[in-house]
């Protein structure tokens, strides 16, 4: 289905930015309209206009997700590291993941992932696969070296983020990391 065409503003990146403000603390399943554009200050048919659709906005809303997440972790991974660690700045990129303040994101990110797993993905679709891609191309960044191996890295912090976000209990699961981080063998 072809999206109708979407205006380009600074109202339109205003909203958007306020819409995305509106999932990290409310979550996107069942995302209505009504409130939405209350919190934005907006109204539906001003949404509608300048996104095109529900699921236009939507899309926008998990595009500038994945974008801001990628940029944060590129930053991350640009101010820490060395080079005879088998997984350069694997260390800043976990304390940056199991931050606190990482949360909003982090849940904003496994909801959007798991509803693009659906059989009817709507609006969510691709967004696992692209993130999958983008996380690996990073992991490639980050070491080289390690490229046969990313796609394990890659599920063992996905699922040690899934376990903090279920539980909270951040120092038992930072331990599994280190014994991870500890199991690998060293650079070069």
């Amino acid at each position: 289905m072809t999206e109708p065409s979407v205006v380009p503003s600074a109202r339109r990146q205003e909203l958007l930015a306020a819409a995305y403000q509106y999932v990290l603390a409310n979550g996107m399943t069942g995302i209505s309209l009504r409130p939405l554009a209350a919190h934005t200050g907006s109204s539906t048919g001003v949404l509608l206009y300048l996104f095109g659709s529900k699921d236009g906005l939507v899309r926008e809303i998990l595009a500038r997700a994945r974008a801001e997440q990628r940029e944060m972790v590129r930053g991350v991974l640009a101010r820490a590291g060395t080079q005879d660690d088998p997984l350069p700045g694997a260390d800043a990129l976990w304390a940056w993941l199991s931050a606190p303040e990482q949360r909003d994101v982090l849940r904003l990110f496994f909801e959007a992932y798991s509803l693009s797993l659906h059989p009817d993905p709507g609006p969510w679709e691709g967004f696992a696969q692209g993130s999958v891609d983008e996380w690996l191309g990073l992991l490639d960044e980050m070491a080289p070296s390690a490229a046969p191996s990313r796609t394990l890295h890659l599920a063992v912090l996905r699922g040690l983020v899934l376990d903090l976000l279920a539980t909270g209990t951040t120092e038992r699961v930072t331990s599994a990391y280190r014994l991870y981080r500890s199991m690998l063998p060293p650079a070069g």
